[in-house]
């Protein structure tokens, strides 16, 4: 998508640039007013004295009120415009330098800040406060200069040796101070950081007992910051004092020099008094400069680093809305690599998903998968290859028209203070309707409105009055407000206790039905039986995508059996899956070795469930043999398993005893002691074929 290439930075300085030439005229009506103290004084005493004419004094006050009257008028006139235009600038740039730090963590990789607004308030403070004056005043310097020339080229000299000296010492200032400057300002931005992350960590920090650490390290970063301005501050404050003896000395030898042309009569004392007033006002904004100049390097860096932040941003031009996508993905050759680093996180992705599948992501940690999920909404743009919603570029896709047909609920969740109808609402008033739909959906509206005030409950600054589980159930309803074609999960389950998986599955479901495509990154294999699809993530590649039975069945082995589908479909195709009894956990690196399988939470168990099916499986194989010549009761099986007719108009074995292996099975699948009745039970569904009946016993909740 095409985009302006004038940076809004540079824009709005431009505009501003117009407004400092109108400031520039008043500087110099200001400036020339500046004259009328001394011209006064010698008036006073060349005409006034002399004649002794009351008349003429009286005159030459009334004017000099109103001279003065009208200097101060656009001295106030002036500093509002530059107070307006600093308000301007801030409205014009906050919005800017907010987003560009609010993006600069996912474009940039720098580490999340609002330091472009501390930098825009510096510079911003810098133009409406009194180190702005000396500098706009100081380049008014040679009419003073020139009046003194006029005066009598002996002390135009001495004041033109002077502001040659004290602008030698405001280079030297620059030279001497600014790269201390500089580093004690980066050092301060590190400082804070530090301060801010451990502002943002409370908890960890006191539980752990981490603050004398943290501490440590921020007044060490700080020390550093401190002392570079200390010195800084040391040369600066010499080179102050310098330029205060010298102008001072410059006084008296200005006034010196002109009593001696008053005694040798080639100038009137009037002419002497106001000589030396000019002198002092033409080298006054240089002195002044010199006291204000470390605000002025302050606010040069501000800018410089505002300008590196937000000046390469551009505004993306005014495009046509697009229509709603039917939710197809098409992922074509996506390689990514972090900020900085040369060894690139994803390396020639590439998959496909038609409108309404649900797929799952999985991989080992460090695979990739939350990178690609980050690319797929499009908050990271690839180094190659391209991320297409509906044949869209997500990436050139603009934000503030796509959101509304994506949902993502990110790894870490974040909500922000307000109500959580707002947070729902993704921080808009929000249609009561559309809030309520999408908490019902992701099953939290009975818990909302079990709260004090319901969806206007207050959550605190990122959601402190609220759980783990709770802020990422409202994130839910979140990703779900205003029904959008595709969402992506980031381990959605993370922080969810039984109640809330249930509801996130259930609102799966009711999402797929509803035609919703959705990509879920899963380390829990339970949520797998909701996916249509599997694309297995190692190393940055993507090293297997399919039907979910195939893939699982390659991940474990033929002799595991597939999850249980939603609705028990059996067939290839999309809703149709094949079902049997519940299994393990699908193989996260993708090499086919059922010992990788630890990948996922639960590990342990799916294992010991595997191994109990394979030993059911061999007792029905051994069970029909014998049913097919009696119909005597069948002896149990060496390894205890129960035997199992095949048809349902067969007649009924009982269920057999219960060996020890398979007892020791059982119990090592609870998660508490279990009574020998619970056992038989369990054995019991589990010959039965009821999974759910039997999990839930083994929980404790049957």
């Amino acid at each position: 998508m095409k985009q302006n290439q004038t940076s809004l930075l540079q824009e709005t300085l431009s505009r501003c640039k117009r407004v400092f030439v109108i400031v520039a005229l008043f500087g110099l009506g200001i400036n020339l007013l500046m004259l009328t103290a001394p011209l006064f004084m010698m008036q006073v005493f060349d005409r006034v004295i002399t004649s002794r004419n009351t008349d003429t004094l009286f005159m030459l006050v009334l004017v000099a009120i109103i001279a003065l009257v009208t200097m101060s008028a656009l001295e106030s006139v002036r500093t509002f415009v530059l107070v307006r235009l600093s308000n301007w600038l801030d409205v014009r740039i906050g919005s800017l330098a907010l987003k560009s730090s609010i993006l600069s963590p996912l474009k940039k990789g720098e580490t999340p800040s609002v330091q472009g607004l501390r930098d825009l308030s510096t510079f911003r403070g810098f133009l409406t406060g009194a180190g702005i004056f000396p500098i706009l005043d100081a380049p008014f310097a040679p009419v003073f200069l020139g009046i003194m020339f006029l005066l009598h080229p002996m002390l135009g000299g001495i004041a033109l040796a002077g502001a040659g000296i004290l602008f030698l010492l405001a280079l030297f200032n620059e030279i001497a101070t600014r790269r201390l400057l500089n580093q004690s300002g980066q050092q301060s931005i590190l400082a804070m950081g530090q301060a801010e992350a451990a502002a943002r960590n409370s908890d960890v920090i006191e539980a752990m007992g981490m603050m004398p650490n943290l501490i440590a390290r921020w007044e060490k970063a700080n020390s550093k910051a401190l002392d570079m301005q200390a010195k800084a501050s040391d040369r600066g404050g010499i080179i102050s004092s310098l330029s205060k003896f010298f102008r001072t000395t410059l006084q008296i030898a200005v006034s010196s020099a002109g009593a001696w042309l008053v005694i040798a009569g080639d100038m009137s004392p009037g002419a002497m008094i106001a000589s030396s007033i000019i002198m002092g006002r033409a080298l006054a904004p240089v002195e002044q400069a010199i006291g204000a100049w470390k605000g002025f390097l302050g606010a040069r860096s501000a800018y410089a680093r505002l300008k590196a932040r937000i000046g390469m941003d551009t505004e993306a031009e005014k495009t046509m809305p697009l229509p709603r996508p039917s939710g197809a993905i098409d992922v074509e050759a996506v390689s990514y690599a972090h900020a900085g680093s040369a060894e690139p996180v994803l390396r020639n992705v590439s998959f496909k998903i038609n409108p309404g599948e649900v797929v799952g992501l999985i991989g080992p940690t460090a695979a990739g998968k939350s990178t690609l999920a980050r690319i797929l909404v499009g908050n990271l743009m690839p180094r190659s290859g391209h991320a297409r919603l509906d044949n869209m570029d997500v990436a050139e896709w603009p934000a503030d028209d796509r959101g509304q047909y994506i949902g993502y609920l990110p790894q870490d969740i974040e909500l922000f203070a307000g109500t959580i109808r707002e947070n729902i609402a993704r921080m808009s008033d929000g249609d009561p309707d559309e809030v309520i739909a999408a908490a019902e959906k992701a099953g939290v509206h009975e818990m909302i409105l079990r709260m004090e005030k319901g969806y206007d409950t207050q959550i605190g600054d990122g959601g402190a009055a609220l759980s783990g589980g709770q802020r990422q159930r409202i994130a839910l309803a979140r990703a779900i407000y205003g029904n959008p074609a595709f969402m992506v999960l980031d381990e959605p389950n993370a922080s969810l206790d039984s109640v809330g998986e249930n509801a996130l599955m259930q609102a799966m479901q009711t999402l797929r039905d509803q035609g919703m495509t959705i990509i879920v990154i899963a380390h829990r294999p339970n949520i797998l039986k909701h996916v249509d699809k599997i694309v297995v993530l190692r190393n940055g590649i993507v090293d297997d995508f399919g039907w979910r039975d195939e893939i699982l069945e390659k991940l474990q082995g033929p002799s595991h059996r597939a999850l249980t589908g939603p609705a028990g479909e059996t067939e290839h195709a999309p809703r149709r899956l094949k079902s049997d009894a519940v299994s393990g956990d699908p193989d996260e690196t993708g090499n086919g070795q059922v010992a990788e399988l630890h990948q996922f939470e639960d590990k342990g168990r799916a294992a010991r469930i595997a191994k109990l099916q394979a030993m059911k499986r061999r007792a029905d194989v051994r069970e029909k043999e014998a049913l097919a010549k009696s119909t005597q009761r069948p002896e149990p099986v060496e390894d205890g398993s129960k035997p199992e007719v095949s048809d349902a108009s067969a007649p009924q074995a009982p269920v057999a005893p219960i060996s020890d292996k398979v007892r020791a099975e059982i119990l090592s699948l609870a998660d508490r002691s279990l009574t020998e009745t619970e056992v038989q039970e369990i054995y019991t569904l589990y010959s039965a074929g009821d999974k759910q009946k039997m999990l839930e016993k083994l929980k404790g909740v049957g």
